[in-house]
């Protein structure tokens, strides 16, 4: 491999020649050898935006430091990343600086180098131009704080509102579809199962509704804040002008945040949308886990819906189909709540002016709402739009069930429905057996009162 010299304030370091990154990209490439997990794709492309917007507000208040020429050849540059043009250019670990100081660094250094290039002169300095008025502690809060909408809005929330369709269409399919009500993992009364899918869709309602709401203060910008909060080295005004510009190439609402103070040191606008995140997580395991125990068997379980088979279940037992989807779903759901304490915990550190768990933080952050994005895809494309009801299964449960003596406590009283239920369960006979020889309704007064499916 074939190396050039690139410097910085501690002296000299050879950087791969076909890489745009400089001297401190290098250092921390060198010095963070652990793990390998890399600073996500999203921090990468908010980066892009941040520097091209960040070039532009620049321009407009400081013109005779941020020249035409120069914005020119960043607003390529750094196009060039928000893109994903230039990913291959970002190496750097999670494991690093925790206020992501090497990464905004990264950033600044490829953009310098590659815009020096594409004007064919050496006129960006990374520092002076690239980071102008910035620093990387409030350069890093913002990337997060831009990733995170980004992904949410444009990945996360289409894919929960296709599901929610998706369990919409399966609930109108089934509302003639009458089962026995489950409770404590026990017989209950009747419901149907278009009713049991409302449940569920309407978690995932409240769950989307709930996200929404977070997104608002996550839209709130720390740029402008510079190293601790005060502004310095930052003309008066760019706060509301990078914001400004953020808005208008994303197209999404970012505003600049009230106190700078608070959004370089504190991390709870990234607590609040995670735990939105770990509350459709938990959904997402209640519903899976219901999906699998109603699809179990096919003849040992409780086989009222039947699911997808979408490959072999088993390396020994031939013609097992296993309900893999739901399985998915449900270690998805897990990382994402182990997740949420590792995003509080992050959250709750650094000291003074600063928080320095930034990387693992928004690491954490992005990966759940990746793998929730992409579960719901998968459980929505191969298990939900496939579920069948098993209605001669679930009718033979609901007549068989003892707790729909219920309709009968207005009539005999609880104690003598009760006694019912014990003598029908106690002696493998009917309810309606038990009840007649017990003497508290005849056959016909049975027949009238019992009707199951008018219980829902």
């Amino acid at each position: 491999m074939d190396f050039r010299t690139e410097h910085d304030s501690m002296g000299e370091v050879s950087v791969p020649k076909n890489k745009y990154w400089g001297a401190q990209t290098q250092r921390s490439l060198e010095n963070f050898k652990i793990g390998t997990e890399k600073i996500p794709t999203e921090i990468i492309h908010a980066f892009g935006i941040i520097k091209l917007a960040a070039a532009r507000a620049n321009h407009r208040l400081v013109p005779d430091r941020m020249t035409a020429e120069k914005l020119s050849a960043i607003e390529s540059a750094a196009t060039e990343v928000m893109l994903g043009e230039l990913d291959e250019h970002f190496p750097l670990a999670v494991w690093q600086t925790g206020s992501g100081t090497q990464s905004n660094m990264n950033a600044n250094e490829v953009i310098a180098n590659r815009g020096n290039e594409l004007i064919g002169k050496k006129l960006l300095h990374p520092n002076d131009d690239v980071n102008m008025s910035q620093s990387s502690n409030d350069t890093f809060p913002t990337a997060m704080h831009v990733a995170a909408v980004i992904a949410i809005e444009d990945s996360l929330l289409p894919q929960l509102d296709a599901l929610i369709s998706a369990f919409t269409v399966l609930e109108a399919e089934n509302v003639d579809a009458i089962k026995s009500g489950r409770t404590h993992l026990e017989d209950a009364t009747p419901i149907t199962f278009a009713q049991e899918i409302s449940g569920w869709r309407a978690s995932l309602e409240a769950c989307r509704e709930m996200i929404k709401i977070a997104i608002i203060p996550l839209s709130a910008l720390a740029l402008g804040g510079t190293a601790v909060g005060t502004g310095i080295n930052a003309p008066k005004g760019f706060d509301t002008e990078v914001a400004s510009e953020i808005s208008s190439i994303t197209k999404k609402a970012f505003r600049t945040a009230e106190n700078k103070f608070h959004s370089l040191t504190s991390k709870d606008e990234l607590v609040f949308a995670h735990g939105a995140l770990k509350a459709l997580a938990a959904d997402l395991m209640k519903i899976a886990n219901d999906v699998r125990w109603l699809a179990s068997g096919p003849r040992c379980g409780l086989g009222e819906i039947s699911i997808p088979e979408n490959e072999p279940g088993s390396s020994i037992m031939p013609g097992k189909v296993n309900p893999t989807q739901c399985e998915a779903v449900t270690m998805v759901a897990v990382q994402v709540i182990a997740n949420d304490t590792a995003v509080a915990i992050a959250a709750s550190q650094g000291n003074f002016e600063l928080n320095v768990f930034m990387p693992v933080c928004i690491y954490n952050c992005l990966q759940s709402v990746r793998l929730l994005s992409d579960a719901m895809a998968s459980f929505r494309e191969k298990c939900v739009i496939g579920i069948k009801a098993n209605k001669d299964k679930m009718r033979a449960y609901l007549y068989n069930s003892l707790m729909t003596v219920t309709a009968l406590t207005p009539i005999i009283g609880y104690e003598n429905a009760a006694r019912v239920v014990h003598k029908a369960h106690d002696n493998g006979i009917t309810l309606k057996d038990a009840c007649v020889s017990l003497g508290y309704l005849t056959e016909d007064e049975f027949d009238e009162h019992f009707k199951p499916e008018e219980m829902v």
